[in-house]
């Protein structure tokens, strides 16, 4: 059995006492596993990511990321701090919560400085992610003047120029044309490849067949309703109505 990378153990969080996001949820993410997390909007895909990546930290059970506790006391040591975010890596739903900096060179090369990586070895990192992604005539520009895919390609950047060990991408091909999905798609499979762990929530069902081994879908109480291959959550179309993930005349556009 690989190692566990996230261990989450009966884990609850609500944002208000009325409005609960998880509840209960168990989830164990092995090394160089790549789990998509789907689900109808608002079952607690983005808040369990917020939570793998210490955003948040839940009202009760336990996260353990690389053996060890994930709470707010251990983030409080800023070694142990340092340590997380060289190994684990999110890529926001949007992008704009992500950049901030003058200009996406800026932006690229502000997480591996933060964390020690000297400027010779972060302008080795940056030319390199920006020539993956396509990006280097952006380098000089404002993100505020960016496409969303072009945002998204940057914020992706920044992770990859970090060097995490494990991947967390919410909705990464949300709202991108066609080419701008399939280089996204290319680069977390070429992450993947490269002994990366990946956990992504999203609503693109045909992304799922391609960027995951296992999926994880959310119900509507913040549990985790049932788990499986691709192939078998996919191939379950009245399944999939049922967790509003698909209406009557999806079922054509995606194979069993």
């Amino acid at each position: 059995m690989a190692e566990p990378i996230f261990k989450v153990n009966s884990v609850s969080y609500a944002y208000t006492a009325s409005i609960p996001a998880l509840r209960d949820l168990d989830l164990t993410v092995e090394r160089g596993a790549r789990v998509a997390l789907i689900g109808a909007n608002g079952t607690g895909k983005s808040t369990l990511l917020s939570i793998l990546d210490a955003l948040v930290f839940p009202d009760s059970g336990e996260v353990r990321a690389y053996g060890k506790r994930l709470d707010a006391r251990a983030m409080r040591d800023e070694t142990a701090q340092r340590e997380f975010r060289r190994k684990v890596g999110f890529v926001f739903q949007n992008p704009d919560a992500q950049l901030f900096c003058p200009t996406v060179r800026e932006d690229i090369a502000f997480g591996p400085l933060q964390l020690g990586v000297s400027r010779e070895e972060t302008l080795d990192r940056l030319d390199a992610v920006a020539r993956r992604l396509r990006i280097e005539a952006l380098l000089d520009r404002a993100p505020h003047q960016l496409s969303v895919g072009e945002k998204r390609k940057v914020a992706i950047a920044g992770v990859l120029a970090i060097g995490c060990d494990a991947i967390l991408l919410d909705e990464p091909t949300a709202g991108l044309d066609p080419r701008t999905t399939r280089d996204i798609i290319g680069v977390i499979e070429d992450e993947h490849r490269a002994g990366k762990t990946v956990v992504l929530a999203t609503h693109d069902l045909h992304a799922v067949e391609e960027l995951a081994d296992a999926v994880c879908v959310f119900g509507p109480e913040g549990r985790i309703a049932r788990s499986g291959t691709p192939a078998e959550i996919l191939g379950d179309h009245d399944f999939l109505r049922e967790m509003n993930l698909m209406h009557e005349h999806s079922s054509r556009y995606l194979h069993p």
